[in-house]
């Protein structure tokens, strides 16, 4: 009788292990201070960047008031070159991090390694983008059946408090949107550059940082809206700073929020 063959058992993974931290409602003035201090360390190439933000703010800006209908073609092509700028900006504070010294050239291709995934997180980010655009104009439909408001009718739709029940629609619907673009990106980005890890772990790890930590992630999406609606006044300059303080600011969430083990183990090693 032949024996009976032994249960099979995988063998341990060998992805390096992650472990969400538990953040305090404190966390985020401290990401936004180790921001500022890489802000002001690498100020020359932080501003290059902050210049390219406030170009693609100026082309939105110019584009809505001139040729509305192609807002949202515009805004994908934003969409599609922001992470990666955003990514050039996260590798100055990895460099600074790590005790390397600040390179432009380093940070504005240090997205060729990672191409695929940072492809496809784009990708989902895009679609999002553009059912959050499809959404918007089913609302418009809905309590606008004479047709669109123009550029500057929207402005007067907006605040007429006649139109508050379509602004508290509207508003609820690009709130959701925002969410899920938020919940996906918020670390996703910084962790594939960190960790070379493919998009669905990453965004998957971005919600896992978002709904365990409902609160101060949620203060953390309010501290960016509102310094990005400070930035914007007058005439987007405010990106030039704003812009890449945040994106070093973003840096240290993501470090702030992911703990790796196999770092930690190294270290306790050394």
């Amino acid at each position: 009788m032949d024996p009976i063959p032994a249960p099979y058992v995988p063998p341990p993974s060998e992805a390096p292990r992650k472990e969400i931290v538990d953040l305090r409602l404190s966390d985020p003035l401290r990401w936004l201070l180790l921001g500022g201090r890489d802000l002001v360390a690498a100020r020359g190439i932080s501003i290059f960047y902050g210049v390219c933000f406030w170009g693609m703010a100026l082309l939105l800006g110019a584009v809505f008031r001139n040729k509305p209908e192609y807002v949202m073609s515009i805004a994908s092509g934003c969409l599609l070159v922001g992470p990666f700028l955003a990514m050039g900006v996260y590798e100055i504070s990895r460099q600074r991090e790590s005790g390397r010294a600040i390179d432009l050239g380093a940070s504005l291709t240090c997205w060729n390694t990672h191409w695929r995934s940072m492809g496809l997180l784009v990708l989902v980010l895009l679609v999002l983008e553009l059912l959050w655009g499809r959404a918007s104009l089913v609302v418009f439909a809905v309590f606008f059946n004479t047709g669109m408001p123009s550029t500057t009718g929207v402005i007067k739709v907006i605040f007429n408090p006649e139109n508050w029940d379509f602004l508290a629609v509207y508003l609820l619907i690009g709130g959701v949107f925002a969410g899920l673009v938020f919940a996906t990106s918020v670390v996703s980005i910084p962790m594939i550059l960190d960790r070379d890890t493919d998009a669905i772990s990453a965004a998957i790890t971005s919600l896992q940082v978002v709904f365990g930590n409902v609160a101060v992630m949620l203060l953390w999406g309010l501290m960016i809206t509102a310094l990005v609606a400070v930035a914007l006044i007058p005439w987007g300059l405010g990106l030039l700073f704003i812009g890449p303080w945040l994106g070093h600011a973003s840096w240290h969430a993501y470090r702030g929020c992911v703990r790796w083990l196999d770092q930690d183990a190294t270290a306790a090693a050394s």
